[in-house]
C-alpha cells in the first residue's frame, strides 16, 4: 500500500515511524507537561483540512466572503483541533501511538485560529488507569495563538495499546 504524501514536509504522516521511541505506559507520569512543537497554521492547511472533512464554509475557503464575514478574514473551523493535536505533537510522543483509541473528548472554543497563527499546545496526562485490562490515558490539551490567546481547550481519554 503507497504511503499518503503530507502537503506540509513537517508533517509525518507514518504514525509507526518512531513507534520504539514513544513512551510506554509505564513511562507516562500524570501531571507531567508533554513535549509539543509549535505549528505555524496556513490558509492551504485549512482548505485542506476542510476538503478532508467535505467542510464548505466561505468563512474558511473564500477570502472575500470572509472579509465581509463577522471575523474579517479567513478562520479555520474550530474542529481544526484535530489536525493540531497531531501537527503540534512530536512524532516520538506517547498520544500518537499506533492503536491508540480515542474513549471521548469534550472541546471548548474560545477564538478561532486564523492563517498565520502560530499554534503551541500545553499537554499532559491527568491520570492513567486501567479498566477492564485496558490502558486508559486521561489527559488535557490547550491551544494557544502567537498572542497568548487560548483558542481551544479540551479534556479526553484514550485507550493505550497494550
Amino acid at each position: 500500500m503507497a504511503q499518503a504524501q503530507s502537503p506540509d514536509p513537517n508533517f509525518e504522516t507514518d504514525f509507526w515511524k518512531d513507534a520504539n521511541l514513544r513512551k510506554t505506559w509505564d513511562e507516562i507520569v500524570p501531571g507531567q507537561p508533554r513535549q509539543t512543537i509549535p505549528y505555524k497554521l496556513t490558509q492551504e492547511a485549512i482548505a485542506l483540512y476542510c476538503k478532508a472533512v467535505g467542510e464548505t464554509n466561505p468563512l474558511y475557503l473564500d477570502e472575500a466572503a470572509a472579509k465581509a464575514g463577522p471575523f474579517g478574514g479567513i478562520i479555520a473551523p474550530p474542529a481544526i483541533h484535530i489536525l493540531l493535536m497531531f501537527a503540534c505533537t512530536p512524532a516520538n510522543d506517547w498520544m500518537r501511538s499506533p492503536g491508540t483509541v480515542n474513549a471521548g473528548q469534550s472541546w471548548s472554543y474560545n477564538i478561532p485560529a486564523r492563517p498565520g497563527d502560530t499554534i503551541t499546545l500545553q499537554a499532559r496526562a491527568l491520570d492513567k488507569f486501567i479498566k477492564r485490562e485496558r490502558l486508559f490515558v486521561v489527559h488535557d490539551n490547550v491551544f494557544f495563538n502567537h498572542n497568548g490567546e487560548v483558542i481551544c481547550s479540551g479534556r479526553g481519554q484514550t485507550i493505550r495499546p497494550m
